[in-house]
């Protein structure tokens, strides 16, 4: 019988961001890609270290049981069979249970996420996850990180921005286009209509679903503490909040932690969420966090736009 993908929780993870390749990328950069294909050979049996999205990954994969493999993750790589072998046996070293994989030679592998069901694709390639999105692809960038992953829980901790993530940036092109009241009073206004969908709308929703699974579980045995914890991290304050929590309502998702912050650094309260991944759509946002904490920034909507002043702002 065939394997049924379509029943699983997929997310799809490029070498760049399961572990660190800052010195094969040097490689390819000053000698070409010959010369890379025989360093990788020659460097086949040291293994990687582990990259920003490892520690999330691990967690991830550590949710599966014999009895029940709900997450599956994909192995989706610019290089070809050959110097891709170092990889997996890097992933075999850390005891990782992925086993898929898909090898384009220089391409962009993306569109096969579909092929997979993947939800979610991370890479530490920019250029990558920005083609990806602009197709319509739920994607991110993995942003250099010093995070350390201490072991001590076996809680997964994921923290969102909302505007131009969960929702799309409508409300956030008003706010771009003109004062803090104008916004307010548009939001206000709208209080009880749902944003539409964003980038990352369906790996939101599938994460989401594995949280329910958790509390479902908890709720058989009360001695079983849910794994997946939730949080909304937005630069959005009264009234604007409302309309959070009515889109959120309408998808009937359990959020644990929100915070609206208007206009207070997120890193204030990220250090108290301890969050293994967060995702938000401002570069100016994502590197007053990255350092401190697994961080993914999506190229998404007005405030990445080329023509846009304030990007990152």
């Amino acid at each position: 019988m065939p394997y049924d993908i379509d029943s699983k929780f997929v997310i799809a993870v490029a070498s760049s961001a399961l572990f660190d390749l800052t010195e094969s990328d040097r490689v390819f950069r000053e000698n070409g890609e010959e010369f890379y294909r025989k360093y990788q050979r020659e460097q086949e049996n040291k293994i990687l270290t582990p990259g920003v999205a490892f520690p999330l990954i691990k967690r991830l994969l550590s949710i599966n049981t014999s009895q029940d493999q709900i997450v599956e993750v994909v192995l989706l790589s610019r290089n070809d069979p050959d110097t891709g072998l170092r990889v997996f046996k890097s992933i075999e070293y850390y005891g990782l249970t992925i086993s898929r994989a898909v090898f384009v030679a220089g391409n962009n592998p993306f569109k096969y996420m579909a092929a997979f069901n993947a939800s979610l694709f991370l890479s530490g390639n920019p250029d990558d996850v920005k083609e990806a999105v602009e197709h319509g692809y739920p994607a991110g960038c993995i942003y250099p990180s010093e995070y350390i992953d201490n072991d001590d829980d076996n809680e997964i901790r994921l923290a969102f921005d909302f505007d131009g993530v969960i929702a799309d940036d409508s409300a956030e092109s008003i706010f771009q286009d003109g004062a803090l009241d104008t916004f307010h009073s548009h939001e206000k206004k709208l209080a009880d209509q749902p944003l539409a969908a964003g980038p990352l709308f369906r790996f939101f929703m599938e994460i989401s679903k594995l949280q329910q699974r958790e509390i479902l579980k908890n709720n058989n045995d009360p001695n079983y503490k849910p794994r997946i914890r939730l949080a909304i991290v937005t630069a959005r304050n009264a009234p604007a909040h409302e309309r959070v929590i009515t889109t959120l309502r309408k998808l009937d998702i359990r959020i644990d932690e929100a915070f609206f912050l208007g206009g207070i650094e997120k890193i204030r309260v990220l250090n108290v969420f301890m969050p293994h991944i967060f995702f938000d759509d401002q570069v100016g946002h994502i590197e007053g966090v990255a350092r401190s904490f697994p961080s993914v920034h999506v190229p998404f909507g007005v405030v990445n736009n080329k023509d846009s002043v304030k990007m990152g702002e």
